[in-house]
């Protein structure tokens, strides 16, 4: 019998690229994107050419996807940056890329974003020396992001950090000393975005 892949492992063929939703297992030869990058099902090379609406809806369902944000959401931090001067679609990713739960992941303190929500919401963290259990709270530059002392919370970030592969982006501080954390040491910019995405298409699509 064939080996089942899981859902998320479907996602990151359908989408065409890894969307590192399984931690540190799409880093390793374990991973199935690695294995197969074509997309799943039987009749993969008779499929018909993608119209101009999927194109557009995919590039949105792969940002909704890697973020771990609902509809609901995606439409709030669409509107937030479509009030912000400059690009609308970079303005939509850098506040993406400020949610908690992100950045909890990118400083190598959870090994997927998923797991960083868990963690913000079961209160591991502390923001600025106060708990937050708030995954969509959007950091600004001079927040501290600190672990618990309670060993549970240590321990767990602890694994993470050890097991955390990806170089900490440049607009994020890693605390040295006994405190496991970092700081915001500025807001991140559409460089400092992890995945490829044509934001354009995004933009097009949502202000239809």
């Amino acid at each position: 019998m064939a080996r089942q892949i899981s859902p998320v492992c479907r996602l990151c063929r359908r989408e065409g690229l890894k969307l590192f939703l399984k931690g540190t297992r799409c880093d390793s030869p374990k991973c199935a994107f690695e294995r197969r990058e074509s997309p799943p099902g039987m009749t993969t090379g008779r499929r018909s050419k993608a119209t101009e609406y999927a194109a557009h809806l995919r590039e949105k369902q792969k940002v909704k996807r890697y973020y771990g944000v609902l509809e609901k959401q995606f439409r709030k931090y669409f509107g937030m940056a479509e009030r912000t001067k400059g690009h609308t679609g970079d303005a939509l990713m850098v506040l993406l890329e400020r949610r908690l739960d992100n950045i909890v992941c990118r400083m190598g303190l959870a090994q997927s974003r998923a797991q960083a929500r868990l963690m913000v919401t079961h209160c591991h963290l502390t923001v600025n020396g106060r708990l937050l259990n708030i995954p969509s709270y959007l950091v600004r530059p001079g927040d501290v992001i600190v672990v618990k002392t309670r060993p549970k919370s240590q321990n767990l970030a602890q694994v993470n950090k050890a097991a955390h592969g990806r170089d900490v982006p440049e607009f994020l501080s890693v605390l040295e000393g006994p405190e496991i954390g970092g700081s915001i040491l500025r807001l991140p910019e559409a460089a400092d975005v992890s995945i490829p995405v044509q934001t354009q298409l995004i933009v097009e699509l949502c202000s239809k």
